[in-house]
């Protein structure tokens, strides 16, 4: 991995982004698609694309740009901080772990916390502490003093967990691979393609607003109205002790997932054989996935106009929806070398081929 290439996943993956509060990512987004190009486009909610090629079909790639969170709620009279979840959250992750508050007078270091474990009945240690049990503990003494910090309900607060290239210089760490992965992927393949002679108008970037119900998607589909859409994900890896091989049998580095199946959408059968295709021709290695259980932006690019045909494609992850989450380095690689290759071949002709209207 060279310098630029560290350096942008590093700050993409430290910097924050929560639902609704995507300023700082997208800030970032846009300064990385206006290195590629000066032709942007975005919604009202703050998704916002890039633009390479001068006519033809419009295909439209997305990751999303925000990250599981919190908001504070109440700030108690002992100036702790209570919180509501933004996006999903299993309650075993979150205690004792550090977060950042967000306020109009800086960032906030605080640890999550909960009734100690050594008090708990019995009956409480068997279960799952839920959110709302839980606390941030900001070191304040009072609610005024939180206040003086610069805390007020409805702020903010993000994990903490540095950006890190693992000892085999494959596997790399950082708090938010879900979904800074898939803003990776789309600036790279727009990247790649800048200097293409497209036979389409690509329009490449992200979204807001997935983790909390795909929103960003269904207003940027809404103003780009494309031919052609591809969501950029992770999906849950299956390669630790304990994960059931059935539910989940993706494997870090065997490559880029294509979605068979999820619970927000059926990808649509002849772009996704295209894709198939694509990637046996090219030797590029993929996964397919199969799930009920979570859905995509692609769940709403599909439903924009009269219907996109849409395939997400994705990259494995350890640990999604934590305070910290693990991919692989030939997975986006392969994720953006595949879907160059399917952009590139996304001709008039092809695309009506696909969307049905001949042949």
């Amino acid at each position: 991995m060279d310098d630029k290439t560290y350096q942008l996943m590093k700050e993409l993956t430290e910097t924050e982004g929560l639902p609704g509060f995507e300023d700082r990512v997208y800030n970032l987004m846009k300064r990385e698609i206006k290195t590629i190009t000066n032709e942007t486009t975005t919604d009202n909610l703050g998704s916002i694309v890039g633009k390479v090629g001068d006519s033809g079909p419009k295909i439209m790639l997305a990751g999303h740009l925000d990250e599981v969170g919190f908001i504070v709620s109440n700030i108690t009279k002992k100036g702790f901080l209570k919180i509501k979840a933004l996006g999903g959250w299993w309650g075993h992750v979150m205690l004792a772990q550090r977060v950042k508050v967000l306020t109009s007078k800086g960032d906030l270091t605080g640890v999550i916390g909960s009734k100690a474990p050594h008090v708990l009945s019995v009956e409480e240690r068997k279960k799952v502490l839920k959110i709302d049990k839980m606390f941030i503990d900001i070191g304040a003494s009072s609610d005024e003093e939180a206040r003086s910090f610069g805390v007020e309900v409805g702020d903010p607060v993000a994990t903490i967990c540095p950006f890190e290239v693992l000892p085999n210089k494959k596997t790399l760490l950082a708090r938010t691979w879900d979904n800074r992965a898939g803003c990776y992927v789309a600036l790279k393949v727009l990247e790649k393609l800048q200097s293409s002679s497209l036979p389409n108008q690509l329009f490449s970037g992200a979204t807001v607003q997935e983790e909390v119900g795909l929103r960003g998607a269904q207003t940027l589909a809404q103003t780009i109205l494309p031919d052609i859409s591809f969501a950029t994900d992770v999906g849950v890896a299956g390669d630790t002790p304990g994960m059931d091989q059935d539910a989940a049998n993706l494997e870090l580095g065997n490559g880029p997932i294509l979605g068979f199946l999820d619970r927000s959408m059926v990808p649509h059968r002849k772009l996704r054989d295209f894709v198939v295709n694509i990637a046996k021709e090219y030797n590029i290695p993929f996964q397919r996935e199969l799930m009920t259980g979570g859905a995509t932006d692609g769940g709403k690019f599909h439903l924009a106009g009269s219907g996109v045909p849409t395939l997400v494609v994705s990259v494995p992850s350890r640990y999604i929806h934590s305070h910290v989450s693990m991919v692989h380095l030939d997975d986006l690689n392969n994720a953006v070398d595949l879907l160059v290759q399917v952009i590139s071949a996304l001709d008039e002709q092809t695309v009506q081929k696909i969307k049905g209207l001949e042949g």
